[in-house]
């Protein structure tokens, strides 16, 4: 019986202290890393003409991802889970909303609300592989939001040269102190008209694919690998 009383007041703790315990904890990391930004051109082209875009990394790189993004505004596709109740309301400590679904749970939803938000001036942000993968495989939902808004997708990624890579599905990364990493940006990609859906994602997975390998090879530049 105490459990069931206990249950919700620890769950309400951790919903109000952890995000802002984790949003000390991604500053801190960010400052004390050496980073570089490439590609930043790429969506800033957009924003200075005061015209918004779609974001999409893969999922394992997630963390610092709201420090590498110097946009004016955005909303994040996360899931509907608990945990993806931490990680929105971590990103509400840096100003930044969420859209709550996923392809399993509360997807149209979610999808419906994108469609929507691509009507107003916030970037809007996917992680193409997620919530559960595969990895590093493009699914639908972020080539069906290019089809529908007309906006560009801009490639993103995240690497570090030294870190932890966590037993889960998608080999989450945490970087550690003091190393190197670098903010990658790729070419914007457009829906072309009378393109098939599936011809995009292909185009997409690749330039997700080579963005990751120039942010890669950027880090190789300082005789380091990226983990």
């Amino acid at each position: 019986m105490r459990e069931k009383y206990l249950k919700p007041v620890l769950d309400g703790l951790l919903l109000n202290v952890a995000p802002r315990l984790a949003a000390v904890v991604i500053r801190l990391l960010r400052r004390s890393l050496r980073v570089n930004f490439i590609g930043e051109e790429h969506p800033r082209a957009y924003w200075d003409k005061g015209e918004m875009v779609i974001l999409a990394f893969w999922h394992d790189q997630l963390l610092l991802m709201v420090e590498g993004y110097r946009g004016p505004g955005a909303r994040i596709l996360i899931s509907a889970s608990k945990d993806g109740e931490l990680i929105a309301r971590t990103m509400e400590q840096f100003g930044q909303g969420a859209v709550r679904g996923s392809s399993n749970r509360g997807g149209r939803q979610a999808f419906r609300e994108l469609v929507e938000l691509a009507k107003e001036p916030f970037d809007l942000v996917f992680t193409p592989d997620g919530p559960k993968g595969p990895r590093h495989q493009v699914k639908e939902g972020v080539v069906q939001l290019a089809r529908i808004s007309g906006r560009p997708v801009i490639p993103m990624a995240f690497v570090a040269s030294s870190g932890h890579r966590f037993a889960s599905w998608d080999r989450f990364l945490f970087p550690y102190p003091f190393g190197r990493g670098v903010f990658a940006f790729g070419p914007a990609l457009l829906f072309e008209k009378g393109e098939e859906p599936e011809a995009f994602r292909l185009r997409l997975q690749a330039a997700l694919e080579d963005n990751h390998r120039r942010a890669c090879a950027c880090l190789e530049d300082y005789g380091v690998s990226a983990v």
